[in-house]
Order: C-alpha cells, then structure tokens, then sequence
C-alpha cells in the first residue's frame, strides 16, 4: 500500500472514531437533560398531582396511586438506567420541600421503592448479549420481557420497602401495630408497582419513544 492510501486509511478511521466519540457525548449529554427535565418535572407536578394523590390515600396515610414514580419510571424507559437513576436523585431531592407528609423520609422512601423498577430490569438486560441493530429499550418492551423483569422488580421493591419500613416504623411509633402495617406495606406497594410499570409502558410504547429516541 502507498503512503498516500496508508495516510488516507489513517485519516478515515480517525472520522470514524471522532464521529463515534462525539455520538457517545451527545447521547450521554441527552440521557443528563432527559433526566433533569423529568425529575424537575415530578417536582413542579407533585403540587398539582397531590389533591389526586391524597383522594387515594388510605386511613394509615399509604397513596395507592402516585404518579410521581411514572414520571420516574417512563424517564428510564426513554433515556435508559442512568437517566433513569440520576432522573429519581433529582426528583428526590427536589421534592423534599414539597412532600412534608414526612420530611426526607417521605421522599426517600419514594426514591427507594422506584430503584428497583430500574435496577432490576437493567440486570436482567445484561444477561443477554447485546445484537446489533436492537437496543436494549428494544428488548425489554417486549411484552413478555417487561412482564417477567416487572414481577422480578416488584418482588425487589416489596422486601426493600419491608426492610425499610421496618427501620422507619420502630423509629417512629415502636414494635405494637407492626405486623399489620408491613401487610398493609406490601399491599399498597403490590398495587403501585403495577401503576408505576404499566402506564410507562402504556405511554412510550405506545408513542413509540423508546424508537424515536434510540438512546440505549
């Protein structure tokens, strides 16, 4: 091979890696403002959406419906798991001010039993291969995929609210009445996993987000 086609090969594989460097910056710059937006966005909506939250509340103060964690939620599914996480820490945070039905705690609980409906399925991706021309988003809105992932992240989400919920309670109001408050935990939290997994799903693909974006 002449010099000139040595130096012409050199220079093609230099666009080709710039070209790639610079789609990973910009989709990482993407997944960064997907998830400001939408954990700012649970925020400004936590306001508006409280009259609707509360009207499900039942007598021990437990929401069974909290629209919150699907703003979370449809995040991941768009933008993917660290869109999806960094998307639930700001909204964490930035609700705080706004929920003082227990100041920290509240949100942090929220923060906490939405983690799982990330982390769980993002495991579950890794264990397949990844082909070409077929994203990960791809993968798990398959029907059956996202229904095994979702029942395997519920499950997660009820031991880690029990778990929680445990420390939080005997903190707060001692051993009597513990009991019945985790069978209430894992009721509340088996009806507003399914709200939280199937309305994003409903809405990207639906709307086929998850195709107009191709993130991950």
């Amino acid at each position: 091979m002449r010099e000139e086609e040595k130096l012409s090969v050199e220079e093609e594989l230099d666009d080709v890696e710039k070209e790639a460097y610079m789609n990973k910056r910009s989709q990482l710059l993407l997944k960064i403002i997907g998830a400001a937006i939408f954990g700012a966005l649970s925020a400004v909506s936590y306001p508006l959406l409280k009259p609707l939250i509360d009207a499900t509340r039942v007598p021990q103060g437990l929401a069974l419906f909290d629209p919150i964690s699907i703003i979370w939620v449809t995040c991941f599914l768009i933008f993917g798991p660290y869109a999806g996480v960094l998307c639930c820490t700001i909204g964490f945070v930035t609700l705080i001010p706004f929920d003082q039905s227990i100041p920290v705690i509240a949100p942090f609980l929220k923060f906490a039993a939405t983690i799982p409906l990330i982390i769980v399925p993002t495991l579950i991706l890794r264990l397949y291969k990844k082909r070409e021309n077929i994203n990960r988003s791809q993968k798990l809105l398959k029907p059956l995929n996202y229904l095994v992932s979702g029942a395997l992240s519920i499950v997660v989400r009820i031991i880690v609210m029990i778990l929680l919920n445990i420390i939080v309670y005997l903190a707060f109001f001692g051993r009597a009445g513990l009991e019945a408050w985790l069978v209430l935990i894992i009721i509340v939290n088996a009806i507003t996993s399914i709200w939280d997994l199937f309305v994003p799903y409903i809405i990207v693909k639906g709307l086929n987000l998850y195709k107009e974006f191709q993130i991950w």
